[in-house]
């Protein structure tokens, strides 16, 4: 099957995932797109709104804008944002976009305070020590004649810092990236969402350079 249409599938059985087991509460699946004989995305109804992230606005306006155009594929119970967003050329990945945004407030706690009194998995929305920003994977094979260094291929964005570009091993798949958030800001101690994902399997090759390798980065299991 191709790389894309297996890509298409896996986001979507994701998002059912994260439906069925109550961690989301509004989903737009994914679609898939073919841009000519080579090109094809793999995207959302509302992903051309995703360009008002990378404006020079605040946060919340950026959440509130997205919220309001629909542009996730998962809004998950507590507000966080949930992108992913792809391009294949000739059936190798091209580009990916891969985002969490949370909720930068606690409005959805004041209106529906017993969603997070209730279940442990949303206690740290209201801790007042919980500083929320958007965590994003990018790759864009592009680059690749670029000072990989200041712009590795692969990399992973913290906040809204500009020049913030982690070195990543590799393109993500959506299986990585669901776990990935899921382990890191969906577990307690009594439900570990991520150890019943369904796995993907998408297996992209590595594109980390050498001088990369020599600082800090993020590995992308195998």
């Amino acid at each position: 099957m191709p790389l894309s249409n297996d890509t298409y599938i896996e986001i979507n059985t994701l998002i059912s995932y994260l439906v069925e087991n109550g961690l989301a509460d509004a989903q737009q699946y994914a679609i898939l797109r073919d841009s000519g004989t080579r090109t094809k995305h793999v995207s959302f109804s509302q992903s051309g709104f995703v360009n008002i992230a990378l404006k020079n606005v605040s946060y919340g306006d950026i959440y509130e804008q997205l919220v309001e155009s629909r542009a996730y594929n998962a809004k998950m119970l507590d507000g966080a944002l949930i992108q992913l967003m792809y391009s294949f050329e000739a059936e190798t990945v091209a580009s990916h976009r891969l985002a969490f945004s949370p909720a930068p407030h606690l409005e959805e706690f004041q209106n529906n305070p017993d969603i997070y009194l209730d279940d442990e998995i949303y206690a740290d929305v209201v801790d007042r020590n919980i500083v929320p920003f958007p965590v994003r994977f990018d790759y864009n094979i592009q680059t690749q004649g670029v000072d990989t260094t200041a712009h590795p291929i692969s990399h992973l964005t913290l906040g809204q810092y500009r020049n913030c570009r982690i070195p990543v091993t590799g393109p993500v798949s959506p299986f990585r990236f669901i776990e990935f958030i899921l382990r890191n800001f969906y577990h307690t101690a009594f439900s570990r969402y991520a150890d019943a994902l369904p796995a993907g399997d998408n297996r992209f090759s590595d594109t980390i350079r050498p001088h990369e390798r020599r600082i800090v980065h993020v590995v992308v299991p195998a």
